[in-house]
């Protein structure tokens, strides 16, 4: 197959282990800057260009869109879906789940276990926010933050209410989440493809810090799921219409709550604590399920 992966930095680690895998598949292979692409758009047939290259051929392509260039690089999954080329991440999908609140409205009208959450763009009363969600402890979440920043502990109504002042003020949108305390700052991150999960690490916060992202200090080791988190785990993927993602689960009095669900999950974290060569079954995917056309929306929305 001829498999393009699309990321702004090929030293990256999951971009460099998906190369191997590809290779070692025996696949060709090429790593194509997301922003170098550009597209002509006309009424006989949709065309991607690559410095000044036109692109043909590709029998799939393997997204990795970073959250700060996620219009671009949706607008390139979907020129690509309009060719006929296999999406391992769909366009609508990835929309999906970078829209933290849609992704929130999805997943509870599925009937997903999740944090509690409250969400406003005008609110006169910020007492309302907090108390929906149960009251101080609470966690404020700016809606465009990745990898933790933006994520806010406010162990006090009083300090809740000046973070969503604050956030307010800077016209900046966000949510309040209840604060699972019973978690112990720690989350479960659940890789899915297709409908299993194929390795599961938890992530434990640095001392001192409530958020356990691995950019954040905080460390990770091999767990076991329960039936319950592995099901959530692949239930909350598919209802966002995603064939990889990774799942993150909080351990809650009231069972398996998701936090968020990831659509260009990193690969070094999960393979070094599960030993699993997650990229090998990544490709395998792709080996099994890419075909024309066999994108489930076709660039159509």
């Amino acid at each position: 197959m001829k498999i393009a992966i699309l990321s702004r930095n090929r030293r990256l680690y999951s971009t460099r282990r998906l190369v191997e895998a590809c290779t070692e598949r025996g696949h060709e292979v090429r790593v194509l800057d997301t922003l170098k692409c550009y597209m002509e758009l006309n009424s006989s047939e949709p065309v991607v260009w690559y410095k000044g290259e036109r692109l043909e051929g590709f029998d799939a392509i393997i997204p990795r869109i970073g959250a700060s260039i996620t219009p671009y690089g949706l607008a390139v999954i979907r020129q690509f879906e309009m060719l006929g080329t296999y999406s391992l991440t769909e366009s609508v999908a990835l929309g999906r789940s970078r829209d933290k609140l849609r992704a929130l409205q999805l997943l509870s009208r599925k009937n997903v276990g999740m944090p509690i959450s409250s969400f406003a763009h005008d609110v006169h009363n910020t007492k309302e926010l907090i108390k929906l969600v149960g009251g101080a402890p609470v966690v404020v979440k700016l809606l465009e933050g990745t990898q933790g920043r933006g994520v806010v502990l406010a162990e006090t109504a009083k300090a809740a209410e000046s973070v969503i002042d604050a956030f307010r003020e800077l016209k900046a949108d966000f949510l309040v989440q209840e604060f699972i305390k019973e978690a112990g700052g720690a989350d479960v991150r659940c890789l899915v493809i297709g409908k299993k999960v194929v390795a599961a690490m938890q992530r434990t916060a640095a001392s001192g810090e409530f958020r356990s992202n691995l950019h954040r200090g905080g460390t990770a080791e091999l767990t076991r799921l329960t039936p319950a988190e592995r099901a959530t785990a692949v239930k909350a993927a598919q209802i966002m219409g995603l064939n990889v993602a990774g799942v993150d689960i909080l351990r809650s009095s009231r069972g398996p709550l998701v936090m968020e669900v990831n659509s260009s999950p990193g690969l070094e974290g999960i393979e070094t604590a599960s030993k699993k060569n997650v990229a090998a079954e990544i490709v395998k995917f792709i080996e099994e399920n890419a075909g024309p056309n066999k994108n489930k929306t076709r660039g159509t929305g």
